[in-house]
């Protein structure tokens, strides 16, 4: 996961003689650690997705929703094909 970054640590001195500054500090500090633990929920949803299914069918026409960068094995053609965006179109390419 990636590495957030969180605000310097402030010493008691520094803070003791501004009690506004002590209010604010504590505020921003709250804010980081709450978007950090929203930040690093969002990377464990996204890294728990699979980045791409793979079929085995007889012919792609049967995968009723493919995604970009889902891969099948076209059994009727006997190459693997993969769910690609060129440009404005997006099907299925021979990948070898």
């Amino acid at each position: 996961m990636a590495q957030y970054p969180l605000l310097p640590q402030l010493t008691s001195y520094q803070l003791e003689d501004n009690p506004d500054l002590k209010e604010l500090y504590t505020l921003l500090n709250t804010w980081n650690a709450v978007l950090i633990n929203e930040l690093n929920t969002r990377d464990l949803l996204e890294e728990s997705k699979p980045s791409t299914n793979i079929y085995s069918v007889t012919t792609v026409s049967t995968i009723k929703r493919p995604r970009a960068g889902d891969i099948a094995y076209s059994a009727s053609t006997g190459k693997f094909k993969g769910y690609v965006s060129l440009g404005s179109e997006t099907s299925w390419q021979n990948l070898n």
